[in-house]
């Protein structure tokens, strides 16, 4: 891989300048790199790749937008990391599965899951949550670095079945490497030699805890020889580099050459530059020229001025998309908004008989709903 940073410019963030072994195709300001190849793919995925980014970043406003004013529950933003989100599952062929975060809204959508869906979780229909029919994504996962040993259960499953042409993506943040979980995980992942490849989104900060409190490790990606799998680190605010190295990883989860295993833990460096969720207010514990620094490599302006450059994308199809975009999302509000379903469901599909304990739980509920109205139970989310 063709690898480039630029250590000693005054404005790259210190966490992008320290690793000579980044991998780079962009700069800064969306020109190519020198010694940079881009990736082998058309002017129809480019332009894919572009519009998912910028739908991200305006599902993202929406999304923030709303939870204030009390139409969604609890959300973690993702603006700045939407770039590695998109390029990952856009390099994940259809039949491989997708194991997001709660941050992972653009992972999921590039990977096909519909619109409205995405909205349902956050307004606490537990429909949201189901595994779609036609489209491989798990249900974000909550608990921090729980997913790991799952993801590498499922790849071995179907390494076991012989599935080889079936590989298992699963997101962490920086902070679930410092659970047992992500051990374990990445531990039989080497060991049972599975079709996985794991992505860290190392966006500086654990809700609060910065990335050099979080480990002694020059990088995150060096973890990855302890397990004997591959390391790789990538810019993760650059697109065309991490669609590249996400590829490159699946590839070779599904067709490993000689000698080659197939997991790969890519460390995808990038900075979260909102709040960890819409409860948290990150001014109490980073410094504000610290988010200046990373928004000069907003991946959104990085991708656009490249394919400004190359020819593929002008000021009218830019307003056509941006267009499109905002009417799509406002589809999908409107659809989620209608969404009803039952309070009763809220103890169903948890086992497959519902305990006694359970069952008295709703019988309460049901008690209160009847005395005080569903309207009294609205009135508190406004």
């Amino acid at each position: 891989m063709n690898m480039k940073n630029e250590a000693g410019s005054k404005d790259v963030p210190a966490a992008v300048r320290e690793d000579s072994d980044l991998v780079q195709v962009l700069d800064a300001e969306g020109n190519v790199l020198p010694q940079a190849s881009v990736p082998d793919i058309s002017d129809r995925q480019l332009l894919e790749l572009y519009e998912t980014i910028k739908f991200a970043r305006h599902f993202d406003q929406r999304a923030i937008s709303f939870q204030r004013q009390g139409r969604l529950a609890t959300y973690a933003p993702m603006t700045g990391q939407e770039g590695s989100q998109v390029a990952t599952s856009l390099a994940l062929a259809e039949q491989d599965w997708l194991f997001p975060t709660y941050r992972e809204h653009a992972a999921k959508y590039a990977h096909g899951m519909d619109l409205a869906s995405l909205f349902e979780p956050l307004r606490g229909y537990r429909e949201g949550y189901a595994i779609p029919d036609d489209v491989n994504v798990m249900p974000e996962y909550i608990p921090i670095a729980t997913q790991v040993p799952q993801a590498m259960g499922m790849a071995w499953g179907h390494k076991l079945q012989g599935k080889t042409d079936t590989a298992v993506l699963c997101h962490l943040g920086d902070g679930a490497t410092s659970e047992g979980d992500f051990h374990e995980g990445l531990n039989f992942a080497g060991v049972f030699d599975v079709p996985a490849v794991f992505v860290c989104n190392n966006n500086q900060w654990a809700i609060s805890v910065p990335r050099e409190r979080q480990t002694a490790s020059e990088t995150i990606a060096e973890k990855a020889q302890a397990y004997g799998i591959d390391g790789v680190r990538v810019d993760g605010l650059d697109p065309l580099a991490v669609y590249k190295v996400a590829s490159a990883a699946l590839e070779k989860a599904r067709n490993p050459g000689p000698g080659e295993l197939r997991p790969t833990l890519i460390e995808s460096v990038q900075y979260r530059f909102g709040a960890h969720t819409t409860a948290d207010d990150p001014s109490v514990y980073r410094d504000e020229s610290e988010e200046e620094a990373w928004r000069d490599r907003d991946p959104v302006d990085r991708i656009e001025t490249y394919l400004y450059n190359e020819g593929i994308l002008d000021s009218d199809l830019e307003s056509e998309i941006q267009d499109s975009i905002e009417q799509e999302v406002s589809e999908a509000i409107e659809t989620a908004e209608q969404t009803e379903t039952s309070p009763d469901n809220i103890v169903e599909h948890v086992y497959e008989d519902v305990p006694a304990r359970l069952e008295e739980q709703r019988d309460e509920l049901n008690r209160l709903r009847e005395k005080y109205d569903d309207g009294a139970f609205s009135e508190v989310l406004e």
